[in-house]
């Protein structure tokens, strides 16, 4: 039997490199985001070069009338979730608390946090009547250790990382396996989301150093997600090898 994953946040970044890496090894895919001919473009991409089905959803993981509506409701052939991945969120702004907006707050907050939990109530019944899963909660390095002018950010993933921990001990009588990745700095569309379109305050992120790519977190997250039934990768921090923790980044 073909596996199923479930990823949300997938027209771009980790998302849609993590649907290319599953679709090539066979395995069908559902595929979510918000933008819909992004979406349609990869899965018509994927089911041409792989030959895998693919289901795409478009839905903003915050809107949870949407969320449930979608994945509560999914065709029978569908429902057989062997993983999800929770990669869908962002970071916007880089400013001081204090002259940080309040709409950038709650977008984080309820992107990262709100709408991480939406899609795994939604997905997990599924999951439970088989007594078989895995959940892969894409967290980051500002989950372990905050960093100045990113405070909300770094508790939006502060708290991926308390929930990816809680989920573990309540679904282990349900077999279901819960990993949590934190990936440090990785040139995505991550930064140039966080700046608000400006090309150059995000390319200066990655500036002086070889930063990690979407595919290197794809091939992490297929590792963790193939191994034996008893093993579970339970929590991973991944950097590229410039980097030594959320705020020190060596640039030549």
């Amino acid at each position: 039997m073909t596996n199923t994953i479930l990823i949300t946040g997938a027209t771009s970044g980790f998302g849609k490199a993590i649907a290319t890496k599953f679709a090539a090894a066979g395995w069908n895919c559902i595929v979510t985001g918000r933008r819909q001919e992004r979406l349609q473009q990869l899965a018509d991409g994927l089911t041409a070069t792989h030959g895998v089905s693919i289901l795409p959803l478009v839905f903003d993981v915050r809107d949870r009338q949407r969320v449930f509506n979608q994945l509560t409701q999914l065709p029978a052939e569908w429902q057989q979730i062997d993983v999800l991945v929770n990669n869908a969120g962002l970071a916007a702004g880089r400013d001081s608390f204090y002259d940080a907006a309040i709409d950038d707050f709650d977008e984080m907050i309820d992107t990262n946090v709100k709408g991480l939990l939406y899609v795994s109530k939604a997905v997990l019944p599924f999951m439970t009547a088989r007594r078989k899963g895995h959940i892969i909660n894409i967290g980051s390095v500002a989950g372990k250790e905050v960093y100045m002018n990113g405070s909300v950010y770094c508790g939006s993933k502060f708290a991926v990382d308390a929930i990816s921990k809680g989920q573990r001990m309540d679904l282990l009588p349900y077999k279901i396996k819960v990993t949590a990745i934190h990936p440090g700095a990785a040139e995505t569309e991550f930064s140039l989301v966080r700046f608000k379109g400006d090309d150059a305050k995000a390319r200066q992120v990655y500036d002086g150093y070889e930063p990690l790519l979407a595919e290197d977190i794809a091939n992490t997250v297929y590792y963790c997600a193939t191994l034996p039934p008893h093993v579970c990768i339970n929590d991973l921090v991944i950097t590229c090898t410039a980097q030594a923790n959320s705020y020190y980044t060596h640039k030549e």
